[in-house]
């Protein structure tokens, strides 16, 4: 399993009536930390759609356990368990400042073909990094 972290802090435009962090705010948080993860191995979204392949996001699982607030600093670990196939699975949890838990979600995303949408194996170079990574 390879973990990465990021941190963010919860800004007041993300809040709602309540003064909680919206609910929708946690996808862009979850691909902030993916995107985050890939980097730390050395590969990025960019050089996977240059060759043609997609990567949409195909499941969104969140749980909420607490609320986070304005100005609150998050921590975002992101969690990649299990060597990708057509799909790839991303686990997440959501810490505030004091080490509390607020959050724990998984998305699930395919690699596609950019021409014909249609699922395919992960680029080679991809699969290398992974490899070395869960070994």
């Amino acid at each position: 399993m390879y973990v990465s972290e990021i941190k963010v802090k919860v800004r007041y435009a993300e809040t709602d009536k309540m003064g909680y962090c919206h609910h929708g705010n946690y996808a862009q948080y979850f691909e902030m930390g993916r995107t985050e993860l890939m980097r730390d191995l050395g590969i990025s979204y960019k050089a996977i759609e240059d060759l043609g392949v997609m990567m949409p996001v195909l499941e969104l699982k969140t749980k909420f356990l607490m609320p986070a607030y304005y100005d609150d600093e998050l921590t975002i670990k992101t969690s990649l368990k299990d060597y990708p196939g057509a799909r790839v699975k991303f686990h997440y949890e959501v810490f505030k400042k004091d080490g509390k838990r607020i959050s724990i979600a998984e998305t699930t995303l395919v690699f596609v073909d950019g021409k014909t949408m249609k699922p395919i194996k992960p680029p080679v170079f991809l699969l290398d990094k992974v490899k070395d990574l869960l070994n």
